[in-house]
């Protein structure tokens, strides 16, 4: 199977400096015009069978705008949600420091922002939805179109990356990474593909 991972396009958190997360922001329309750009290269290179979205809203969007190009139905899997960030979603980076500091050496794994989610459980959530999804169907190519933080625990899943590892898979607004799960073996055909957008 081959899957293709999508970032959501530019949100309006990006340009007012906040802690996003699970802080349900709308595309810009810059946002809106790199999805246009994302979804003419897809449907330029690639067949894709199904298309599955986190819920929130500028993934929904992205999905949405993709899915109308592919003339494809949206699945929408609120599993696929960005990390719950607690109470930092929408606050201010200066605002949430102020607030609520992280503690010196930053959060232990079984530990998150006040009603957030520890990195375990955010990662046992993404690694059993992108698990489910590979597992449930039988479609050649798959696209999931999530989050920043949503799509760096899909790789170390993926890849059956222990939960302890010390680093982070950057993709930016509508970044592609590009797998195939070939049974017995997985295959990276390329990481955070932004290329659509310089057309």
């Amino acid at each position: 199977m081959k899957i293709l991972l999508i970032r959501h396009g530019e949100s309006e958190a990006d340009l007012l400096y906040v802690h996003e997360g699970r802080a349900d922001f709308s595309l810009t329309e810059s946002g809106r015009s790199q999805v246009h750009k994302l979804s003419a290269f897809l449907k330029e290179n690639y067949k894709i069978d199904k298309l599955y979205s986190s819920t929130l809203k500028r993934a929904a969007e992205t999905a949405g705008i993709v899915g109308e190009v592919l003339n494809l139905e949206v699945e929408l899997r609120g599993e696929l949600m960005e990390h719950n960030n607690g109470v930092f979603a929408g606050l201010r980076y200066a605002e949430a420091e102020e607030r609520y500091p992280v503690p010196e050496g930053g959060y232990k794994m079984h530990e998150g922002v006040p009603e957030g989610e520890t990195e375990i459980e955010f990662r046992a959530r993404i690694g059993g939805a992108f698990s489910r999804i590979l597992a449930d169907n039988e479609y050649e190519t798959v696209a999931m179109v999530s989050h920043g933080g949503a799509i760096s625990r899909m790789m170390q899943s993926f890849f059956k990356l222990p939960f302890n590892v010390e680093h982070y898979v950057l993709t930016g607004d509508t970044g592609i990474p590009f797998l195939e799960d070939r049974g017995n073996l997985r295959v990276v055909h390329f990481m955070n593909s932004t290329e659509h957008l310089r057309r």
